[in-house]
């Protein structure tokens, strides 16, 4: 079965500002109805792409398709198929929340008798009733995030473009966040969002590092822990030495590699699904007293691996398309 076509497309995309390089020839690829990273550190030229993709900044170089859309011969056009939520929520200080509603209802040519059909299960969804007749600047942090997601959705976009949305919200309200982007990548929306916090990779179906302009890997978060942490390390300990040689006798048909301890073993596992962790389970529970612990990579330790693999000149594993992705040998672009 072949891959859909990319419902984002951008080939050597480049921009230079006098003699500085922002973003250096990127190449990417977004299936449709995924959540798509764009991670990086400040500066390192997430805000600059996102901004050429949407058709808010020309491209010195480079061709860009966004839902079938050249965004540099038509950014006008395109801008109906998506949304944008950028770092700073675009909300007019001096009108309430419901009447920005109204207002950017207005912008979208949605008619007056859809707006309530449209924006009744937004306001219900992310919890925006309360905040109706309130002025920006009297929203807490959290609101005004929330607000923005439904006001770059209002219109029922194709594509859903965030600009670091969880800047500046606490931790609660970056998880509640995030509930609500992948509710909108169920219902078929492709999600392209950039970021500093790289643990929110895991929200995400596939993950872009790009730094100084460039990109430095690109693949699914699982495939970014194998080839850059070796995986997940899985810790099973028992309370003595006899029940730890159990433990490693139960588990020694297992094809993982592993490091043996008094008290057990830690297996590395390149991914984890549901048969391993049934047999892991089961293992540890034929032995009393015994515990299973799982640590999973941390995305920050990834990035830094990353780094380190580019500063060392060896970067054609970390960007070079996995397989299965779009632009892989044997599968089509």
């Amino acid at each position: 079965m072949s891959e859909p076509k990319p419902i984002i497309h951008a080939q050597g995309l480049t921009r230079r500002f006098g003699d500085f390089t922002a973003v250096d020839r990127l190449d990417l690829r977004v299936r449709p109805g995924t959540i798509f990273a764009f991670l990086g550190a400040n500066g390192s030229g997430k805000s600059t792409t996102i901004r050429m993709l949407i058709g808010l900044l020309t491209p010195t170089e480079g061709a860009i398709e966004v839902d079938g859309i050249d965004v540099i011969r038509h950014p006008r056009r395109v801008r109906d198929h998506i949304g944008y939520m950028g770092q700073k929520v675009s909300l007019y200080q001096g009108l309430t929340l419901k009447e920005n509603v109204e207002f950017y209802a207005g912008l979208y040519a949605i008619p007056s008798s859809e707006l309530d059909a449209r924006w009744g299960p937004l306001r219900e969804r992310l919890s925006l009733g309360d905040a109706e007749g309130e002025l920006p600047d009297n929203l807490p942090a959290g609101v005004r995030q929330r607000a923005g997601l439904a006001l770059s959705t209002l219109h029922q976009p194709r594509v859903l473009f965030l600009d670091e949305p969880t800047a500046g919200v606490d931790v609660h309200n970056r998880a509640l966040f995030w509930e609500l982007i992948q509710d909108e990548a169920d219902a078929g929306v492709t999600v392209f969002v950039t970021t500093h916090f790289l643990e929110e990779a895991d929200y995400c179906d596939w993950v872009c590092f790009i730094d100084e302009g460039k990109l430095i890997a690109d693949a699914t978060p699982e495939d970014l822990r194998r080839e850059h942490a070796g995986g997940y390390r899985v810790r099973i300990e028992a309370p003595d030495a006899a029940k730890a040689e159990r433990l490693r006798g139960a588990v020694a048909d297992l094809p993982l590699g592993r490091e043996a301890s008094e008290s057990g073993l830690t297996l590395i596992a390149p991914a984890l699904d549901r048969d391993l962790l049934e047999r892991l389970a089961a293992a540890a529970e034929a032995v009393p007293g015994a515990t299973l612990h799982v640590e999973q990579p941390q995305m920050t330790d990834i990035f830094r691996r990353v780094l380190a693999r580019r500063t060392r000149g060896d970067t054609s594993a970390a960007a070079a398309p996995r397989a299965g992705a779009p632009g892989a040998p044997g599968v089509p672009a």
